[in-house]
């Protein structure tokens, strides 16, 4: 097959490069720049996509004799995730940018791209495995080695880009086999540190990169009754689940921490209370897509596993769509889950879906109504 090996740089997408070659397959390399104004140099495990990122990528291609190119995608990346991203906080809801970023970058606009030039497939580095059933239908699966695993954030793939998706480092047993193997192979990348956080903040400063963009405007924090605890610099700079920096000042009647509950990004106000009011008993979300084939009749509830970040564990739980919504009730209350988060379901190794958590149900009831 012709195929063409997204290169980020790092020492999986070297790999799965170098892999697909040995599977004889035609494959040519190609770096996406997401960026109008990249970094020269990455500041250690922070940040991606930078010149820096660019050499090594083409070094690799180089060692692997592949054809090497650098398309520029910076425009549809700070539409699709950058801005995204942005509108998402400013509606109070928590984003996951890696989410976007592989639905709308990597197997939308790439593969878009790539079908329209001829090639058949995409490859990536990802730790995830495609599996076809008795007649042909592909699944997605966890990775072999699920402390790797990266599942979670295809789980936004649809039936038609899986099948044209390749996932060589599946079936890896570990990272530190990519990278024995990089090592063998003599690319430079071979301890390159894995990039984490949010690429476009690579200071790792989220709560000021808001503020720049959006504003930071001084607001009440109240307690679940509405009465007012004290003050913050900026509603946007909170996530659901915090603890810490909440500037309250003084201990709860019953001496527990408190935790943001909720984010109201019209009135500027952020509610706080205890870690048990962090428990949902429910989620939906309206923006759901099927990652192969749907379930039967998804009207009648099913069972299976729901998973919300992207290392979480999976809970058991049931699940069915009901009046245009992907509603999901876990065995078991999950703490801390805000809208905008992305709720992947999965049975057994299985991925089988995803959606976009709109709306919550919480398990417990504290305090009056504000």
């Amino acid at each position: 097959m012709k195929v063409l090996a997204a290169m980020s740089g790092g020492v999986d997408s070297a790999v799965a490069a170098a892999r697909a070659v040995d599977a004889g397959h035609d494959v040519v390399g190609v770096h996406l720049a997401l960026s109008r104004m990249p970094g020269t140099l990455r500041t250690g495990s922070r940040g991606c996509c930078t010149i820096e990122d660019s050499m090594d990528a083409q070094r690799a291609a180089n060692l692997i004799g592949i054809p090497y190119y650098v398309w520029d995608f910076s425009a549809r990346f700070k539409e699709d995730v950058v801005d995204d991203f942005v509108a998402e906080y400013a509606a109070g809801r928590t984003p996951n940018p890696c989410m976007r970023c592989n639905e709308r970058i990597k197997f939308a606009a790439l593969l878009e791209k790539a079908l329209a030039l001829g090639f058949d497939a995409v490859v990536t580095g990802h730790y995830a495995s495609i599996v076809e059933d008795a007649r042909g239908n592909r699944e997605l699966h966890r990775a072999s080695a699920w402390a790797k695993d990266q599942s979670y954030v295809l789980g936004v793939l649809t039936a038609e880009q899986l099948a044209h998706a390749m996932f060589p480092l599946g079936a890896t047993p570990s990272k530190a086999d990519v990278r024995a193997e990089a090592a063998a192979r003599g690319f430079s990348v071979a301890s390159k540190p894995d990039s984490h956080d949010i690429c476009f903040i690579p200071d790792g400063d989220t709560r000021g990169w808001l503020a720049d963009r959006v504003g930071a405007e001084r607001g009440d924090i109240l307690d679940t009754s509405g009465a007012v605890l004290g003050t913050h610099e900026g509603a946007l700079a909170f996530t659901v689940g915090q603890r810490k920096g909440l500037n309250v000042g003084y201990p709860t009647d019953d001496g527990k921490p408190r935790f943001v509950l909720e984010i109201r990004p019209k009135t500027n106000e952020v509610v706080v209370g205890p870690r048990e009011a962090l428990a949902i008993a429910e989620l939906a979300g309206s923006k759901y897509t099927w990652a192969g084939l749907p379930p039967a009749d998804a009207s009648v509830p099913f069972e299976c596993d729901v998973q919300v970040r992207a290392h979480a564990d999976p809970v058991p739980a049931v699940a069915c769509v009901r009046d245009g919504e992907l509603v999901v009730t876990p065995a078991e209350p999950i703490v801390g889950l805000a809208p905008g988060q992305t709720a992947v379901l999965y049975v057994g190794t299985r991925v089988l879906g995803q959606c976009t958590v709109d709306r919550t149900v919480s398990a417990v009831t504290v305090g009056a109504p504000s």
